[in-house]
């Protein structure tokens, strides 16, 4: 299969092993770096089984990715559709886009649906990995119909040989494992610090010396101080500056190091920050660069309103859009999930054209989306992983870095890592340099709605449930009792979720009880879904308190509690919803479950009501006291959870009529995805 073409491309020798796997009917495995084309291999699957009248599925772990990949699949001329939570659309095309949520639910919901599907792949494969979703990718490679091929794709894995064993073991068909390392554009890593500036990493020790000397010179003291607390220290944060004290003259550090990176012309950039706030207070402070001439400004001031009148959009109306063009005609913008989700899109394409020079973002611009630059800046190499600051993984470093280096345009990407004091000793630096990632581990954890699905096929075989998991998979190592302990230990917590499932009545002796059956049918959230159907208190709510409570059940207060005195006392009904889902917490906390079922949280309830009553996005983010995009995305989930509970109780119910009113008076404006996806 040598010289092989496929799409008007020369196939690589990696391509043409996976390419040869597909044809000899067995599952893939590929492992490469971001940009070497394992698209392609997708792509390969998809034409295969269309070719034989067959069916494929393509899952991401974002909506954002799913989307991109749905237009790009139909911008090849393929009959696509498109599945998400948002969006259903052409769900029977040849093939569909989804997220692996949604494929997941499918996988135990109908089975069937699957009858003609042959190959489903799963982009960013690593996930399995996640804390919380990862369990989603074990169950779906575990649990999907037999004849189903899978093509797995990711970055690079460590331990690729032993995921690849547990999924030939799970799976019925033989598997290709395939590992490819060499990228497209090659990364060049560089290190920087105020008192060293930019080295590699091999002088470390020299930076270290710079370092200290200009401790010794200047002065200083506690060598280990943080970056943040050098800054305040020298120039004042907010907080001093609005009591009056003066902030001394001189450039921030990381200012220095983006002189040196546009005198060098190394644009674009991409400046990775682990902070909403400081992507906007950077992206406001990098305003007087002015990146752009008069020619570029005026295409992306042209760019800008095309994109806006495609959208319907009104910038005179919208203060944070005309935030966007004013940052954009200097050539700079910021990217997060705080943003109306219209405006990342927004920000997304000015970048693609190449004209957005400087862009500060979080790190979920990282998660797949195509939009490579020629550097990439790392703000901190620690972030918060909801315990404590710590820092990233290398898996995490690399996800990111791999945006620095545009096929075609650049001979490398440039990579550039600000150090703090303590980076300088203590940063695993080798680790991020050396490209050696963590191996990936089993995060199996199944949750009440898998247990539920699960017992209604195989009632109390789901035991055996955890001995199909790569978690077992990785505990079969030491002694035969090591093995058999963690193996029992690991049933244990199953078959407490079990009780506790038995004991709030959904579970009974011949199966699924009614709450069992109602909760299998919604898709996240459940347990609080059915607890307050169950408890009657939706039969007396109107259509503004039937969307505040689903807003409720999802939404979780991002901010600190010093925001907490805004709240108002919630009504009666409100008061019976918490009684309904504490219900089920009582029995969990007898069982002693350490992290109960999530609590409603009535905070976004003043912002819910009032955009229910057509209140304006502005007003709406004023009343949440949170960012537009989160209030949007916890819109957008309840619209979900109210669909799903509706098709429960029926259309032609009241129930389900006011349901169906509350969805309509909630799904408007920025909040329709489906509009904003069909607009653009």
């Amino acid at each position: 299969m040598l010289g092989k073409q496929f799409k008007g491309y020369t196939l690589n020798p990696f391509q043409v092993e996976a390419a040869a796997a597909i044809e000899a009917g067995a599952n893939v495995l590929l492992s490469a770096p971001t940009g070497s084309g394992k698209t392609l291999v997708a792509e390969y699957a998809i034409e295969q089984a269309v070719k034989n009248g067959r069916r494929a599925i393509y899952t991401s772990p974002i909506k954002a990715l799913s989307n991109q990949k749905f237009r790009d699949f139909k911008q090849d001329g393929l009959d696509v559709g498109l599945m998400t939570g948002d969006l259903t659309l052409n769900p029977d095309a040849p093939l569909v886009i989804m997220t692996t949520e949604i494929f997941r639910n499918a996988v135990f919901e109908d089975p069937r649906r699957f009858a003609d599907t042959d190959f489903a792949i799963f982009d960013e494969i690593h996930f399995l990995d996640d804390p919380e979703r990862g369990t989603v990718w074990e169950e779906s490679l575990i649990f999907a119909p037999e004849h189903v091929r899978f093509v797995c794709l990711s970055a690079t894995i460590e331990n690729l040989t032993e995921f690849g064993n547990w999924i030939e073991a799970t799976r019925r068909h033989d598997l290709a494992v395939i590992s490819h390392d060499k990228r497209p554009v090659p990364l060049s890593h560089r290190l920087y610090h105020p008192d060293a500036g930019v080295f590699q990493l091999a002088q470390r020790k020299q930076a270290v010396q710079f370092h200290e000397r200009a401790q010794a010179r200047d002065g200083r003291h506690g060598g280990r101080a943080g970056r943040r607390e050098r800054e305040r220290s020298r120039w004042g944060d907010k907080r001093e500056r609005k009591q009056g004290r003066r902030m001394a003259f001189g450039p921030r550090p990381y200012m220095l190091l983006l002189d040196e990176l546009l005198g060098r012309q190394l644009l674009p950039i991409l400046y990775f920050c682990f902070s909403r706030k400081e992507c906007e207070i950077k992206a406001e402070r990098n305003m007087g660069r002015r990146l752009l001439d008069r020619t570029e400004c005026a295409r992306i001031e042209r760019m800008f309103h095309e994109v806006c009148e495609r959208f319907e959009l009104q910038p005179d109306n919208d203060p944070a859009l005309l935030g966007i063009l004013g940052r954009a005609m200097q050539g700079t913008g910021y990217h997060h999930a705080g943003m109306l989700p219209i405006h990342k899109e927004i920000v997304e394409r000015l970048f693609t054209s190449g004209l957005l020079k400087l862009l500060f973002t979080t790190e979920t611009f990282a998660l797949g989306i195509n939009m490579p630059a020629r550097t990439v800046v790392f703000d901190l190499l620690r972030k918060f992983d909801g315990v404590q600051m710590d820092y990233m993984r290398a898996r995490d470093y690399l996800q990111m870095a791999g945006r620095a280096g545009r096929q075609g345009l650049d001979d490398s990407g440039l990579v550039v890592s600000i150090l703090e004091d303590e980076d300088l000793y203590e940063a695993p630096l080798t680790r991020y340099h050396s490209s050696k990632v963590e191996p990936i581990t089993s995060k199996f954890n199944l949750s009440y709605s898998t247990i539920l699905n699960l017992y209604s096929h195989m009632g109390g075989k789901v035991l055996d449930a955890y001995d199909k998991s790569f978690a077992a998979f990785q505990a079969n190592k030491g002694s035969a009792a090591a093995r058999e302990k963690k193996r029992q230990a690991a049933r244990a917590a199953l078959l407490s979720r079990i009780h506790i499932l038995r004991e709030a009545g959904y579970l009974g002796d011949d199966g699924l009880l009614p709450r069992g059956k109602v909760a299998k049918k919604i898709n996240g959230y459940e347990i609080q879904a059915t607890e307050i159907l169950f408890s009657g208190v939706l039969d007396g709510m109107d259509i503004h308190q039937l969307a505040v409570t689903f807003a409720a059940l999802i939404h979780q207060e991002r901010r600190s509690a010093e925001l907490r005195g805004y709240r108002r006392d919630v009504g009666p009904l409100m008061e019976r919803v918490n009684e309904a889902v504490q219900r089920f917490c009582v029995i969990e906390a007898l069982h002693g479950v350490g992290e109960p079922i999530k609590a409603p949280d009535w905070g976004i309830g003043p912002a819910i009501d009032a955009w229910s009553r057509a209140c304006s996005v502005e007003d709406l983010e004023r009343l949440a006291h949170s960012d537009a995009g989160d209030v949007v995305r916890t819109l957008r989930m309840a619209i979900q959870m109210m669909r799903q509970v509706r098709m429960v109780v029926g259309k032609g119910e009241a129930l389900g009529a006011r349901l169906e009113e509350a969805i309509v008076a909630i799904n408007r404006d920025v909040v329709d995805a489906k509009r904003q996806f069909e607009l653009g």
